[in-house]
């Protein structure tokens, strides 16, 4: 039979419980620093400075450096050795291995739509709706925003929380991947028409049609970005 907590069990959660609260806050400054990341504020090779970033927000020394750790753990910053904390700045080689989770996870998820609830059916085509009113409006940042959107929901056919956190992970990395483009409007508008294919597929519940598409459609992605890391280096 399995013992009860015990009185050094309570001890040891009591003393804890300030490192509790640490946490907690952490977690919330790493959200807000995921978000400052994705959207540009800090582009890749930018030092995150503890002190400038501790005082602007109000956080210890220690809540800050957990929440770099765990954006270190997201690669979205990393440590370099009596330097600091860095937003990384990806290469070709990254690009490569990223896409080639997507064609994996994507791709596969695609294939599923036959078996997908039609919430999650609705949620891909919602997305597309989404990008399409960015692009429609010019605001291809927004239309950025909302094509990850489009992408998460591909995943998420093949309805596991676990491959939903890997593709969230995957996609915020990507994020510091699209800054390589310099005009978001080129790189991004080839893409609408295609996400609305690829929608209606899936809507249609056409997953190997869906999962052909998708994959023609990574593979240029993923091409064209490779000729931007060229062409900056």
């Amino acid at each position: 039979m399995s013992a009860g907590v015990s009185a050094a069990m309570v001890a040891r959660l009591t003393r804890d419980r300030v490192l509790l609260a640490q946490i907690g806050t952490a977690e919330r400054v790493a959200t807000l620093l995921r978000d400052n990341i994705a959207d540009g504020v800090f582009p890749p090779g930018t030092r995150l400075s503890e002190e400038a970033i501790g005082q602007a927000l109000g956080v210890s020394r220690n809540t800050l450096r957990e929440a770099f750790r765990l954006l270190c753990h997201e690669r979205l910053a990393v440590h370099e050795l009596n330097r600091g904390i860095f937003v990384p700045v990806l290469t070709g080689e990254d690009v490569v291995d990223l896409y080639r989770l997507r064609r994996l996870v994507e791709g596969g998820a695609a294939r599923l739509a036959g078996q997908a609830s039609d919430q999650a059916r609705d949620a891909v085509v919602a997305a597309v709706a989404e990008g399409e009113a960015a692009s429609g409006a010019g605001d291809w940042q927004a239309f950025r925003s909302a094509d990850l959107h489009f992408h998460q929901a591909v995943a998420a056919l093949a309805g596991s929380p676990r491959v939903d956190e890997l593709m969230r992970r995957a996609l915020a990395e990507l994020r510091l991947v699209f800054h390589v483009m310099k005009d978001p409007e080129e790189f991004h508008r080839p893409f609408v028409a295609k996400n609305r294919v690829i929608g209606q597929l899936i809507a249609d519940g056409d997953g190997p049609a869906a999962e052909r598409e998708l994959l023609a459609y990574l593979a240029d992605a993923e091409r064209t970005l490779l000729a931007a890391y060229r062409a900056a280096g």
